[in-house]
């Protein structure tokens, strides 16, 4: 239970939610110790299908009598279409914000939820405020458009779009706990506030693939969130065919930060289908981890892909377990084990080695995924990808 210090945040998400842009946030905002809500203001339970088939399961709703009547330090509402849109029409979700910013409460939206929501419920008049850039002239003329990453004005919190989400939470961060949190943060995840990415490769190969390539991302409970739904939504926009598969006895996740997550199927009849996978990525997260290297059905389907000359990977601390002797990224608490392995580059952010791609750890989770769009899909594909993130 949260102590009376502990920070309350309500972060509401509705069918057509933008995944990217609502677990960032709250896996964030957890790690500085805030007591998260995730709320369904949907009328279709607690399991919400956000963008890109990414499944969801809430912790309350937002029209239910603990979550409108709560007390929130913070409100945070991310967008997606038609996500932000559903959350603007919704009515208890427009009480709870107008009462919470009427007594001086702290509220923020990202990507099209500050025009479609915040704006259109009055919220922002006065103020300076930034949005997508597809929406920023959705703003009525009582809001002043900024174009930034992250607006801070007042209590209000604005931002872009997914590629400044994890600015975005931070600055979150910093409004609730303070700069030196928000840095302490930042410095363990490695993040980065630059746009874009580079890919240290070493035994350069094209990677080949015909047609929609099918990609297995294997989960477990423990999994880290902001790696897994960032491969997810990276992916899809790339159009690739993903299949998550969960290693536990159920497709509902218990993922490392408290996320609820629901797989498509599970490892086992991924496994059984018999389909070959263009390409197996693993999401990190160390119990999630451990649970992964020991499945051995998917240490089968790694070693065929591998035979095959497949492309395989990793990111965090799942990476120990694909590397087989290959150059790879890490992150720094596993260094000295890599070290051990005579792998090197533990420096890079992403690194390729022939048919296996590595990433350091939820800060460095969009390079690696548009990095692995690129070697997969080609560059052109990977540009488009990137310029819909707002990650060009």
């Amino acid at each position: 239970m949260a102590s009376p210090l502990t920070k309350k945040v309500l972060v509401p998400i509705v069918a057509g939610t933008e995944p990217v842009e609502a677990t960032v946030p709250i896996v964030v905002l957890r790690r500085a110790g805030a007591d998260v809500t995730v709320a369904s203001a949907g009328g279709g339970g607690l399991v919400v299908e956000a963008m890109y088939g990414v499944r969801i399961v809430a912790d309350a709703l937002v029209a239910a009598d603990d979550c409108a009547a709560a007390h929130f330090d913070l409100i945070v509402l991310p967008g997606g279409v038609p996500g932000a849109a559903n959350l603007g029409g919704c009515a208890a979700l427009e009480a709870v914000v107008r009462r919470h910013a009427a007594t001086g409460g702290l509220y923020a939206a990202i990507c099209a939820a500050p025009s479609l929501a915040l704006a259109s419920w009055g919220v922002l008049n006065g103020l300076e405020a930034t949005a997508h850039p597809l929406f920023v002239d959705k703003f009525p003329p009582e809001v002043a458009a900024v174009d930034a990453s992250v607006v801070v004005d007042g209590n209000a919190v604005t931002s872009r779009g997914p590629a400044t989400s994890t600015e975005f939470a931070l600055a979150l961060v910093e409004q609730l706990y303070g700069k030196d949190k928000a840095e302490q943060i930042a410095k363990e995840m490695l993040v980065r506030y630059e746009a874009g990415y580079t890919i240290n490769e070493v035994n350069s190969v094209q990677w080949k693939c015909d047609g929609t390539p099918k990609v297995l991302v294997p989960v477990a409970n423990g999994t880290e969130e902001m790696e897994l739904i960032t491969i997810i939504d990276v992916l899809r926009r790339a159009d690739a065919d993903v299949v998550v598969a969960s290693a536990e006895n159920t497709v509902d996740i218990a993922a490392r930060h408290g996320m609820r997550i629901v797989a498509d199927t599970t490892l086992d009849e991924a496994a059984a289908d018999q389909t070959s996978f263009d390409l197996i990525i693993l999401p990190g997260g160390t119990p999630a981890a451990k649970t992964l290297s020991s499945n051995g059905k998917l240490v089968t389907l790694l070693k065929k892909q591998a035979e095959a000359s497949k492309p395989y990977g990793a990111i965090g601390a799942s990476t120990a377990h694909v590397l087989e002797g290959k150059k790879a990224a890490a992150h720094p608490s596993m260094v000295a084990g890599l070290m051990k392995d005579g792998a090197g580059k533990r420096e890079s952010r992403v690194v390729v080695d022939g048919n296996v791609i590595t990433g350091r750890s939820a800060g460095t989770a969009m390079e690696f995924a548009v990095a692995v769009v690129e070697k997969l899909l080609g560059r052109d594909v990977a540009q488009r990808v990137a310029e819909g993130l707002l990650f060009a």
